[in-house]
């Protein structure tokens, strides 16, 4: 089974995302890491959006502008390390997703102009640290969820360690929490 890391960490090897992702990470053999930062994606223009399109008519689907659709298409399971920021998560972020999602790759419409997913992946882990207290309200784990539906992959699953800015809050202790979220999953 290939899993596919999404690393969103955007402050790197001192992100305590990361720390959380590397540490679930250590369950699989097969990992494909994608370090959205280092790929300084830039959003789509209508050039772009232009370029794709002709592609896409063309059915030239191994023009590296489809490599990262492709990537995440076919990854069995896909984990995504990404920091709260802003209720929801950083703008690179966002950019990645615009460039996976691309009609015929990760989803496609059916003839009764349904949108259908077509990826692999049989779930989603969303791996995420917040500076204080969500409750419930973390828009970028929304967002993914819609995202997984749109691609058809079922399940979607939500690890957090929060409250982490919080002075005098135990920081250890909140990761633990978030630890422990893991150690439950499959």
């Amino acid at each position: 089974m290939s899993t596919l890391f999404v690393n969103a960490c955007m402050r790197g090897a001192s992100s305590r995302t990361l720390t959380l992702c590397r540490e679930y990470l250590e369950r699989f053999d097969d990992v494909t890491e994608v370090d959205v930062a280092a790929l300084e994606l830039k959003p789509f223009d209508a050039e772009m959006v232009a370029y794709r399109s002709e592609k896409q008519r063309a059915g030239e689907w191994d023009d590296p502008i489809f490599a990262l659709s492709r990537q995440f298409a076919e990854a069995d399971d896909i984990v995504i390390g990404v920091p709260y920021w802003d209720m929801s998560f950083p703008a690179a972020f966002r950019t990645y997703i615009e460039h996976v999602s691309v009609c015929d790759s990760t989803f496609h419409y059916t003839e009764g102009a349904r949108c259908e997913g077509i990826c692999k992946a049989k779930r989603i882990t969303y791996i995420t640290t917040c500076g204080g207290f969500v409750e419930g309200s973390n828009f970028g784990y929304e967002y993914v969820v819609g995202i997984a539906k749109m691609f058809g992959i079922p399940e979607v699953r939500f690890v957090a360690a929060e409250g982490l800015d919080i002075v005098g809050i135990d920081v250890q202790e909140q990761m633990d929490k978030a630890r422990a979220q893991m150690a439950k999953l499959d």
